[in-house]
């Protein structure tokens, strides 16, 4: 060793570089927790940017189609393609020949008869008055006028009678009017029905009503009508209550929450966000909107309060609150797959992989149907194809999230299935329940809609007013019942003084069997 490197102080120079190395540490730790929240980030953009493109396509398809059968994009967008350049060597001319198509076919074969005929005769412009009709040509086609708007006369005689017995006296007789749910209204039960459906099954808000009505000659103010659905509402009440305590005698019901703006007079500038607590029965036949301010458990206890049996829902936390010892819940299984699709971009491999194996319990079910199996048949499909799909599919999620970065996409798809996995796969040991609720979210498609027309209830009043018809009008479209006609029938009746036992024969589904026995 060099006399010069026996005068080097070692311990000293350690000391002098310890903090230039807890620094350099220091700074590659907060480089490396930079990067991570820079990946992070990255990853959410991605999802944004997936989610965005899906809307900017104009529908939200979850088909999945297995990697191997075929080239997958990735966005789809259609600023991401790009095309070759044309080259004019390669341009070749093309001759065109023109052909007369054949003219089309009429889809309607037979016009319905019961239309009414508007007769049109065109003579020939010559003259034919010494000429024998021989035979004509018929042509038949739709046409249509604008609505049309009229005054209802009813005229009942009065008479005077005499009286049996006196020469002098004498009684009056006159008919009684027609029954009606609303007698002194000045709109009869054929407008009112009318009026209730354009806004609630066709989406046409009262102000565009008012417009037709101008159109027509006839002036109404927007109190006026607007009464008139609170009246029409008023009077079927019943029937909303009586609808629910027929839902209370099904053993499994559907269950899911929408938003509704609402005004309210505490809030200035401003709508209330209330919610419509929907609930369907397992057979998809009845329906029932109940509307709430919030969406917390006293609202989703109002009415499960009453309900025994399986309820199945999105995982939203408040069921679990409101769940007791008479309610069994179970979740989704198309929700799920949702969070696992949207993941894709995330962790293609993992994400196929889940697909795919939920794919296998959909055809189970679809084999299901197909084959028109009884229920403890399907039972018995499901115990021995479905089940050992979903155990081994619910041991993957567990092993692989383990081995995944906690916050990323594909993590918290996987987190939502494993935490709710005995739910997700309590359907499969039955022969009743569903593998999924999609039939009741189909059903919140008209309350979306409505939002977008009519935009806000005019208040808490009014928003309950609307869940009653929805549960009532969505009932009918349930069981292919023609609303107005069903409504204008309600409205022909004094339910106030109708039976209490036979107020359940009026439900849309009961009217709808009545009518076919008649």
């Amino acid at each position: 060793m060099l006399a010069a490197d026996k005068n080097i102080d070692y311990k000293m120079l350690y000391e002098q570089l310890q903090p230039v190395h807890q620094q350099l540490l220091k700074s590659f730790e907060l480089q490396l927790q930079s990067n991570q929240q820079l990946q992070n980030q990255v990853m959410q953009l991605q999802y944004q940017l997936h989610q965005l493109t899906k809307l900017l396509q104009g529908f939200k398809s979850e088909r999945f189609v297995p990697g191997g059968t075929g080239p997958q994009k990735e966005l789809g967008l259609i600023f991401e393609e790009t095309f070759a350049s044309t080259k004019l060597e390669d341009v070749k001319k093309v001759s065109y020949v023109k052909v007369n198509k054949p003219t089309s076919k009429d889809t309607v074969k037979e016009l319905p008869a019961h239309l009414r005929r508007e007769e049109i005769i065109i003579e020939p412009d010559e003259d034919v008055s010494r000429c024998e009709r021989n035979g004509e040509e018929v042509k038949e086609q739709l046409s249509w006028k604008p609505g049309e708007i009229f005054v209802k006369r009813i005229v009942r005689p009065r008479y005077k009678c005499p009286l049996t017995g006196k020469l002098q006296g004498h009684r009056s007789v006159i008919a009684s009017l027609p029954e009606q749910a609303l007698p002194k209204c000045a709109a009869d039960p054929e407008l009112l029905a009318q009026v209730t459906i354009d806004k609630f099954v066709d989406h046409k808000p009262l102000n565009r009503q008012l417009d037709f009505f101008k159109r027509n000659g006839v002036t109404i103010a927007y109190s006026t009508i607007a009464d008139w659905v609170r009246l029409v509402a008023e009077a079927i009440e019943c029937l909303g209550e009586a609808q629910l305590r027929v839902m209370l005698r099904h053993n499994y019901w559907q269950g899911d929450e929408t938003g509704i703006k609402v005004l309210d007079s505490t809030i200035k500038k401003d709508t209330h966000k209330g919610y419509f607590w929907v609930y369907m029965t397992g057979d998809s036949k009845l329906i029932y909107y109940d509307y709430h301010s919030g969406r917390d458990g006293p609202a989703a206890s109002h009415i499960m309060h009453l309900f025994k049996g399986h309820l199945q829902t999105d995982g939203y936390a408040v069921y679990e609150k409101v769940a007791g010892k008479d309610i069994t819940l179970l979740c989704c299984l198309a929700h799920a797959r949702r969070k696992v699709f949207d993941a894709q971009a995330n962790d293609k491999s993992r994400a196929e992989y889940v697909l795919t194996e939920i794919a296998k319990l959909y055809k189970i079910e679809a084999a299901c149907k197909e084959q028109q199996l009884t229920e403890q048949q399907i039972k018995d499909k499901r115990l021995k194809e479905a089940v050992p799909i979903l155990q081994e599919l619910g041991e993957w999620m567990k092993k692989e999230y383990l081995l995944l970065k906690p916050k990323s996409l594909i993590a918290k798809a996987l987190a939502y299935s494993i935490n709710r996995w005995d739910k997700l796969s309590l359907y499969a040991t039955t022969g009743h329940l569903n593998i999924d609720n999609n039939n009741i979210e189909r059903c919140m498609r008209p309350v979306a809609i409505g939002r977008k027309n009519f935009l806000f209830c005019g208040s808490h009043d009014a928003a309950k007013r609307t869940a009653l018809l929805y549960s009532l009008l969505v009932t009918c479209k349930l069981n292919e019942v023609n609303p107005y006609e069903w409504l204008k029938d309600m409205l022909s009746y004094n339910l106030q003084e109708y039976p209490i036992n036979k107020i359940e024969s009026l439900l849309p589904h009961n009217w709808k069997l009545n009518q076919e026995n008649m």
